[in-house]
């Protein structure tokens, strides 16, 4: 199970470096200039937000993650990541649909990063 977290880990890796990219993926510095001031500001503070949060699940996967599997706290952060992962997939069925390839994919990934947390959550609660 802890290959799995280590795993994890390493997924938010790749999701740190895909969000630290937003800015030239989706031209945000032409893009961005139609919507006002107050949204040009709000989309990169949440993206940047959003990819410390990914730092933060990435160093415990990969720091911590044997205690993560023998600790209650442990236990509990494996379970918030994997509804966190779980709610994200929600949302990409939600705001994107599933109308292109690329959003079944994203989709996919999403439910992969509850699978890596869940899994052992799972394990972790039924073990004991």
């Amino acid at each position: 199970m802890e290959t799995l977290i280590k795993a994890g880990g390493l997924y938010n890796i790749i999701l740190v470096i895909f969000h630290l990219l937003f800015w030239r993926i989706f031209n945000w510095q032409q893009d961005l200039r139609s919507v006002s001031s107050l949204n040009r500001s709000i989309m990169p503070v949440v993206n940047l937000s959003l990819t410390f949060v990914f730092i933060i699940f990435a160093y415990i996967s990969l720091v911590h993650s044997a205690e993560l599997l023998s600790t209650p706290l442990g236990n509990s952060l494996l379970i918030l990541i994997a509804l966190f992962w779980l709610a994200r997939s929600l949302l990409q069925v939600i705001f994107f649909k599933l109308d292109h390839w690329l959003s079944f994919a994203f989709l996919c990934y999403f439910l992969a990063g509850a699978a890596l947390y869940g899994l052992p959550a799972t394990y972790n609660t039924w073990a004991q």
